[in-house]
């Protein structure tokens, strides 16, 4: 399950009866008509969500997913290379240091933003290779906040929460 509210609060307006917040993905719409994104009667707001589960070669089932604006794919894709293809553990793959190459959080930069846990001569490499690289905290809410179970042929399970949230990891 993956908790979004769009933007930091959502609408702000909380159901009395059981404490929800409301999400804001309606934000997406423009209220002029005639245009592209107008509100009008079956039109759906664009998101970005997207969890994914992968079913490997070895039997495993691996489920996974972010929030984090364009950076979704990318952190899924990390995650992906770095258990299945590198051997890392779930929980090694989601905390290793993030990039995000193009917006977040209704930012209008399309910087490589890239956690200061990568080595500096890296992010220095790559401002010399002319990349725009914007160098964020070690562990940057804007990376998104991952999660992932991993259930084994055998029935085991592993499962892993990002360090960059205060997310959980359940599993039956």
């Amino acid at each position: 399950m993956i908790q979004s509210l769009y933007f930091e609060f959502g609408s702000g307006v909380v159901l009395p009866e059981t404490g929800l917040v409301w999400q804001n993905r309606g934000a997406s719409f423009d209220l002029a008509p005639g245009r592209l994104r107008s509100l009008v009667p079956g039109r759906k707001p664009f998101h970005t969500l997207n969890p994914a589960m992968a079913m490997l070669n070895d039997g495993s089932l691996l489920s996974y997913g972010t929030m984090g604006g364009e950076g979704q794919p990318q952190t899924q894709a990390a995650i992906v290379a770095r258990n299945v293809m590198a051997g890392l553990g779930l929980q090694e793959a989601i905390t290793a240091p993030r990039w995000l190459l193009g917006r977040t959080w209704g930012e209008t930069t399309t910087t490589l933003k890239m956690e200061t846990r990568f080595a500096p001569e890296l992010l220095e490499g790559l401002r010399r290779l002319g990349h725009d690289v914007e160098s964020l905290t070690p562990f940057a809410n804007a990376m998104g906040h991952a999660g992932a179970i991993r259930r084994y042929e055998d029935g085991t399970m592993e499962g892993a929460t990002d360090p960059r949230s205060d997310g959980g990891v359940a599993a039956l």
